[in-house]
């Protein structure tokens, strides 16, 4: 984890953050959340809200974010509704016709891009692209499935099998409906949603971003999407992945940063230095390695964020030389030790 002098809303030209988990969950703002982002934008970041939510206009996330205090205009909010767009009308000709199962907010998102939104098999589209929306119906999914059937591209604006709900996630989401099509027709949908390219590409394309940083709180979706973009990124605490799953994870999921809240995007992001012999870490007072029995161990004092950084950064390096999954049981202790100091493991 690189040491940065600066802090990270400036040391980066865009910020691209993810929504729930990160600035609100089901809905109602994290606590500080909005404040932070408003601190980021005074201190010169640059802000776009990026998610895989295909069932707002742009316009509808931008006022539920001011609603919560957190600085957006419609143009700072991108959706996998924007990047499937891009994706049909970089392969099809201008006009085309697209079926559209999903919400307005994809209808507009395709028809900004220049293509012809419509809902029968029966008009012939080229393509048929999915999100998520209350209440689609079995016709909905009949007509998609014969387009596709008959020859058209079939795109998904995002595969996450389910919802972020105010309890967790629910299902099912719209990975789980495109399956619907899918096993109908043996056509496997193109994603455009992280963590997959489009988005992300969609993303530098509409801020002019040349150095972004990512911002979320899941490791198989924002942090992979970041990975698979060759982009830095920061994971917050604040939502569905935790001290453990980041302690754990594998290397096209490990995340550049990691904060508790997004207070830790307006301070510099302290070192962590790697031991002698490379198969331990230190940061800020912690020092993590791997004892006589085979488990991490974690001792020092300081911010237990600090020691979750120098774990993390001691655990992938023994998971990269085992050259397989690190057992869980192997930095129990360990986080076991976090907790003690106040981390919420």
């Amino acid at each position: 984890m690189p040491e940065t002098s600066e802090s990270l809303a400036v040391a980066y030209d865009v910020l691209l953050l993810d929504l729930d988990g990160v600035v609100y969950l089901g809905g109602t703002a994290i606590p500080g959340a909005p404040e932070a982002l408003r601190k980021a934008k005074e201190a010169g970041a640059h802000l776009a809200y990026v998610t895989n939510n295909a069932s707002r206009t742009p316009a509808a996330v931008a006022a539920l974010l001011a609603g919560m205090g957190a600085p957006a205009e419609p143009g700072d909010v991108i959706t996998s509704c924007h990047a499937a767009a891009r994706l049909l009308a970089d392969q099809l000709p201008p006009k085309s016709k697209v079926l559209v199962i999903g919400s307005t907010a994809l209808r507009l998102a395709i028809r900004e891009r220049g293509l012809t939104p419509v809902s029968t098999a029966a008009e012939s589209p080229l393509a048929v692209v999915q999100g998520f929306a209350p209440g689609i119906d079995y016709g909905t999914f009949r007509e998609g499935g014969n387009a596709v059937r008959a020859g058209a591209v079939f795109v998904g604006t995002n595969a996450d099998s389910t919802l972020p709900g105010p309890h967790g996630t629910q299902p099912p989401g719209n990975g789980s409906l495109l399956q619907v099509i899918a096993y109908a027709t043996g056509v496997t949908p193109t994603i455009a949603g992280k963590p997959q390219p489009p988005l992300h590409r969609e993303s530098v394309i509409r801020t002019g971003a040349r150095r972004p940083l990512v911002v979320g709180d899941r490791l198989d979706t924002d942090i992979e999407a970041a990975y698979n973009a060759d982009t830095d990124s920061f994971l917050v605490l604040t939502g569905v992945d935790n001290p453990r799953s980041a302690v754990l994870a594998p290397p096209h999921r490990r995340p550049t940063y990691i904060g508790e809240t997004l207070d830790a995007l307006l301070e510099p992001y302290p070192g962590v230095t790697r031991t002698a012999d490379g198969a331990g870490a230190s940061c800020g007072g912690w020092t993590a390695a791997v004892a006589g029995d085979g488990q991490l161990a974690l001792t020092g004092a300081g911010r237990p964020i600090d020691g979750l950084r120098a774990l993390a950064t001691a655990a992938w390096a023994a998971h990269d030389a085992s050259g397989g999954a690190l057992s869980p049981d192997r930095v129990s202790a360990a986080l076991n030790t976090l907790a003690a100091a106040g981390l919420r493991i």
